[in-house]
């Protein structure tokens, strides 16, 4: 069983105080102070997107969905700067139905987020979806996004792209209630799991509970498993983006298994 106090725990000690006021929110639902909320939202272009580290004040689909997820930690998705990004993701959706980063992106941008690639391509499609399918107000570019997911997949269940587009596309599908399909690409993830690492089990099941997956889908009860088996002695997780990031790790545990 994931030890939910130690995790707590490690937050507490290793993190900042936007770490603690996201602690505080998922276990409790205690909104945070304005100024940590102003903090956490800085840097917002004009556009409504937020830039990457490599992408100077172009807004970045990837960067803008990652802040997403922080201020969702925060009980701040219905602000106006979430608002704002949702509107600004909405609109960066082409007329395929994906997203991709921008062209003048193409030189600084990292492999999954490559304009012009088909495997960041459907990515980023993948993590656009989920976010305004969490927002709830933007069904027909859910769909759009949905259907570019439904058809990509492969007889067996597969998908062509990297493995976090399977859970955030599973999450899309399942919010279309397209629920056989996502079922199809969860028995890929399930399959997975047992070699995940605990960065890739952490945001696989906080994006299905986020999305609405029961806690007793299979997929669910695999990945707590390996969260169990991969949680550290000091309570929290490692990311595999380095130690700098293992809170943020830690914090989507916590929001899988609370």
């Amino acid at each position: 069983m994931v030890d939910m106090d130690a995790a707590i725990g490690f937050v507490v000690a290793k993190g900042d105080a936007v770490d603690r006021a996201r602690l505080s929110y998922l276990r409790m639902g205690t909104m945070a102070g304005e100024d940590i909320l102003v903090a956490t939202e800085a840097g917002q272009t004009l556009a409504g997107g937020w830039p990457a580290f490599y992408s100077g004040r172009v807004p970045s689909v990837d960067a803008t969905c990652f802040r997403l997820a922080q201020l969702d930690d925060l009980g701040a998705i219905g602000r106006r700067p979430a608002r704002s990004a949702l509107h600004w993701l909405a609109s960066r959706q082409r007329s395929d139905g994906t997203w991709q980063e921008d062209e003048t992106l193409a030189a600084e941008a990292p492999p999954w987020a490559q304009p012009g690639d088909p495997e960041a391509t459907l990515y980023l499609t993948a993590n656009a979806g989920f976010w305004l399918a969490i927002a709830g107000d933007y069904q027909d570019r859910v769909a759009r996004a949905a259907s570019v997911i439904q058809e990509s997949l492969s007889p067996d269940g597969t998908w062509p792209s990297y493995l976090v587009t399977g859970w955030l596309g599973a999450a899309v599908l399942f919010k279309s209630e397209m629920f056989y399909e996502a079922a199809r690409m969860q028995v890929v993830l399930t399959d997975r799991l047992p070699d995940m690492s605990a960065s890739d089990a952490a945001w696989l099941a906080s994006a299905l509970r986020r999305a609405g997956v029961s806690e007793t889908d299979w997929t669910l009860i695999a990945a707590r498993r390996r969260l169990a088996e991969t949680q550290r002695s000091d309570g929290g997780w490692t990311s595999d983006d380095g130690e700098a990031f293992d809170v943020n790790v830690t914090l989507q545990a916590i929001r899988a298994c609370r």
